[in-house]
């Protein structure tokens, strides 16, 4: 049974150091410690990966806040079942979560829940207030690219060979998916 530690900041040029020195204190080995200098946004960070193969039935996994292991509540329960089910506790030292106990299990469900339910009143905000832009009349989205009136006439070029796809968004002032979206248009309304 060995405790393991997962620290992880967001950019190369942030500092490790608070991190490192709160798992040295607990007595985690440097050997123990797997470090991501990566975003949170998704779980797929290499050395959580690694961490997550190599943890056995009885170890445990500290780290020094929640926010480092997962940014969100969906990726932190999903990652804490991933260890429940290998028989690995987690432990956070900064919200006082410890797996290993019953208050420890009741405390992370409740944070799960707590974020779960603001996470629907974020949604909830967000549809609103797409409505009433929308209500407004504000354009939503990405901006609309025009295309000049004789786009059929590159379309035709491109379409016999004369113009290759390149060489028409470019001649057009467009990129090439613009391109394909806009032929698609163009087709629908000419057919």
């Amino acid at each position: 049974m060995s405790d393991y530690s997962y620290i992880r900041v967001s950019t190369v040029e942030q500092n490790l150091d608070r991190q490192l020195i709160a798992m040295r204190e607990i007595g985690i080995p440097s050997e123990r410690i797997y470090i991501d200098k990566l975003s949170g946004k998704d779980t797929k960070r290499p050395q959580l990966q690694k961490l997550l193969s190599i943890v056995k039935p009885g170890d445990k996994v500290v780290v020094e806040a929640i926010s480092r292991f997962a940014r969100n509540t969906r990726d932190l329960l999903d990652l804490v079942e991933q260890l429940t089910q290998k028989g690995v506790e987690f432990v956070s030292q900064k919200e006082h979560i410890d797996t290993s106990t019953p208050t420890g299990k009741f405390m992370l469900t409740v944070f799960g829940a707590v974020a779960e339910l603001e996470r629907g009143y974020l949604l909830q905000r967000q549809k609103e207030g797409i409505a009433a832009a929308k209500a407004r009349g504000v354009h939503l989205g990405r901006p609309s690219v025009s295309v000049p009136d004789n786009f059929g006439d590159y379309a035709e070029l491109w379409r016999r060979g004369k113009l290759n796809l390149t060489m028409t968004a470019k001649s057009i002032g467009i990129s090439k998916s613009t391109f394909y979206r806009r032929l698609r248009e163009f087709q629908l309304r000419h057919k």
